[in-house]
């Protein structure tokens, strides 16, 4: 008997999936909304958030850049400004292997490739 249910299980589980696929059709159509599945939602912020660390990251280097220019010379702003500037590169690096990533896990995901 668990036999034949775990086999019902497994062979009906692609019907509730298709079940559900074909609501969410006719959920759009009706109401005229966007409907996404989790990875698109997921995608749609991490590009927002990385958008937002690249922004603050140029930021970063403008800043250090003007510190550099106050500084005129004296040691400890030029080391303020240093910090800045190394900050700034640790926030580009960041953001582009949180891209790196981000476009890895969604090829992976959707199964569009070969990952290597």
């Amino acid at each position: 008997m668990k036999n034949i249910f775990s086999l019902a299980v497994v062979t009906l589980t692609p019907f509730a999936a298709q079940a559900q696929l074909a609501d969410l059709d006719r959920l759009k159509e009706e109401t005229g909304l966007p409907v996404n599945d989790f990875i698109t939602i997921l995608t749609g912020i991490m590009k927002w958030a990385l958008a937002i660390v690249s922004v603050l990251a140029v930021i970063g280097f403008v800043i250090a850049g003007i510190l550099y220019l106050v500084a005129a010379g004296d040691e400890d702003g030029i080391a303020r400004a240093r910090r800045a500037f190394v900050g700034s590169i640790f926030g580009v690096i960041v953001a582009l292997l949180g891209l790196i990533v981000l476009q890895a896990a969604q090829t992976v995901l959707s199964g569009e490739g070969a990952v290597f």
